[in-house]
């Protein structure tokens, strides 16, 4: 036991030797090699004794980013004295003829007619698909459904043979159309909008 112990000793300390060896070898390497962003001609740079001439005019640090459009420059003022309300000017009202105003009022309520009588001739469907087998029909209803979306699934005959196309609606207002759309689109289902006149 004592002959073991003596040998871990002796490894511990040989150990230290070598490292401590490799340790001053490299530090002498790394004194001996010249450093990489040093001037290699080994001519000290000169430097200058003398400060910039004091101004008050500060440097503006953005001035490279202005490209070749230079600012104004900014009058000197002494920093103690009270800084002078800025001039402003306020831009003059346009004027407005009243009987521009008028058809602008008129031309928003034939907009606003046309809209609603578009509305009253139209209903419109969103169509979440139009499936040959009905299984597949009643699954994508049933997507809708955990949604949150009511759908109907309706035989459709086609040139190609019968479709069962998933639709929901009907809706009157094209917004209330719009506003469900977008839900379904947030929700990763694309839709078709089928109009259907009254």
């Amino acid at each position: 036991m004592k002959k073991q112990a003596g040998g871990t000793l002796l490894g511990l300390i040989l150990g230290l030797i070598i490292g401590l060896g490799i340790a001053v070898g490299v530090a002498l390497m790394i004194s001996k090699t010249p450093l990489p962003f040093t001037n290699k001609t080994g001519a000290q740079p000169e430097r200058s004794t003398q400060l910039p001439p004091a101004t008050n005019d500060l440097s503006d640090p953005n001035k490279p980013l202005y490209g070749k459009k230079q600012p104004k420059p900014a009058e000197t003022t002494d920093p103690a004295a009270p800084a002078a309300p800025a001039a402003t000017t306020t831009p003059a009202a346009p004027v407005v003829d009243k009987s521009t105003l008028a058809k602008e009022k008129a031309q928003a309520k034939v907009e606003a007619a046309a809209k609603a009588e578009s509305d009253e001739k139209w209903i419109y469907y969103l169509q979440a698909g139009a499936f040959r087998e009905r299984a597949d029909a009643e699954n994508m209803k049933a997507k809708l459904a955990l949604l949150g979306f009511e759908a109907s699934v309706s035989a459709y005959q086609a040139d190609t043979g019968a479709l069962h196309r998933v639709r929901i609606g009907p809706f009157g207002q094209l917004e209330t159309m719009n506003r469900v759309r977008g839900k379904l689109s947030d929700n990763g289902v694309d839709v078709a909008v089928v109009r259907i006149g009254k």
